[in-house]
């Protein structure tokens, strides 16, 4: 990665968007400006606020598969909802909505993003022990800042928005159809999709993308389509590694229960059902079994539910998960977390805190690389594996160019 300045003469990427993304007719569901950071649902977020301490579809039309130049004609990409953006030149500056999105763009080997959601759960920590691969987001810029300001949009000018507009206007009270209008007018497009969760009314409207078909698409707006092949080729690999380390038969699978769980000492926890998005991909591929799921226990985007240790020792599941403590490290979460509940009173008889079985469970967001440290992380936690599942001095080549 670089810290060169783009070239002013070549930042301004779009010429058009589709008409798709100005339709009034996506903004089906409810918006929410409530919620603090200490709960799951905030007013900047699709989940609760982690406190940080730290031959292609749609591919580009003018560009082969398989080539990385810079083209000399307009060429354009499809992704929902937004539809059909042309780009005149390459991208150079962009935001992201979230860590998913600017972790594709670290496998591009692209600049980091301007902005995110909120830095904090950018969690840059992922590629330590990947070599020659690093991340220094303290020029970041959140985008969620108690309110999401139109004009921070425009002061940081970016040549695209890898955000779904949806998002922007579905969420939270602040944005209509006019301020997104304007933004890709005078700024750069809107490029992107809710692909982390697909628990939200206004998501059923259009197309929901797999981690690697929103990737396949990004990298056909950034025109690094051997980045994404190459990418690919080391994701299957890992598929395979991680499907010879799930057991053939389910019920030899343990049943494990993914909860959001803010601050060090939580005493009650808002359910994760494991569904679609990409924010269970390593949990799905890891074939566990869902605790919650054999319940009654709603899922907290279903009716914003919340549980105690009392109904979680009637369901005593094998192995509990805990997001919101990324920001943690391991032995930070054990000091914490894992040692309140071994001196609770109820969360001790816990089958999962007797066996030592509380781990965190993972980011909201994933990328190709992130997904893989994720993935193998959850390994080791519900499997015991202690080898690594993927090629990291691979993928330090492919983001730096080595294909």
């Amino acid at each position: 990665m670089t810290d060169d300045s783009p070239s002013e003469t070549t930042r301004r990427a779009y010429l058009t968007t589709s008409a798709a993304l100005f339709g009034g007719g996506l903004l089906a569901g409810c918006t929410s400006d409530s919620g603090s950071t200490d709960t799951p649902e905030s007013a900047a977020t699709d989940a609760p606020t982690e406190t940080p301490t730290d031959a292609p579809t749609d591919a580009a039309t003018d560009t082969p598969a398989g080539t990385q130049s810079t083209p000399d004609t307009p060429y354009s990409v499809s992704m929902e909802p937004v539809g059909e953006v042309t780009f005149d030149s390459v991208p150079e500056t962009w935001v992201a909505n979230n860590g998913s999105w600017a972790d594709m763009g670290v496998a591009l080997g692209l600049q980091p993003p301007e902005a995110v959601w909120l830095t904090g759960r950018y969690h840059t920590q992922y590629y330590d022990d990947i070599p020659g691969v690093s991340v220094d987001k303290s020029d970041m810029v959140s985008l969620y800042q108690g309110e999401v300001d139109k004009e921070l949009f425009h002061e940081l000018d970016a040549d695209i928005h890898v955000v779904d507009p949806n998002f922007l206007m579905n969420r939270f009270k602040g944005w209509e159809q006019s301020d997104v209008d304007e933004v890709a007018e005078s700024a750069g497009p809107f490029f992107g999709n809710s692909i982390f969760s697909t628990g939200y009314g206004w998501h059923e409207d259009y197309q929901y993308y797999s981690l690697y078909e929103a990737f396949e698409k990004l990298a056909a707006a950034f025109q690094e389509r051997e980045r994404y092949e190459a990418f690919e080729a080391v994701h299957e690999e890992f598929q395979s590694e991680v499907s010879s380390v799930v057991p053939e038969n389910e019920s030899d699978r343990p049943a494990v229960a993914i909860m959001w769980a803010g601050g060090d000492e939580p005493e009650e926890f808002s359910p994760y059902l494991i569904g679609e998005g990409t924010s269970f991909k390593q949990w799905r591929d890891l074939g566990v079994r869902d605790a919650l799921a054999e319940t009654d226990v709603q899922d907290f985007h279903s009716d914003r539910s919340r549980i105690d240790f009392e109904t979680l020792l009637e369901i005593d599941p094998e192995i509990v998960l805990f997001r919101g403590q990324e920001a943690k490290t391991r032995s930070e979460f054990e000091d914490t977390v894992v040692s309140h509940l071994e001196d609770h009173q109820t969360a001790s008889a816990l089958t999962a805190v007797q066996n030592d079985d509380v781990y965190r469970g993972g980011g909201l967001y994933q990328g190709p690389i992130t997904n893989m440290v994720l993935t193998e992380r959850g390994a080791s936690q519900v499997y015991g594996v202690d080898v690594d599942l993927f090629d990291r001095e691979r993928v330090a080549e492919i983001v730096n160019g080595d294909l």
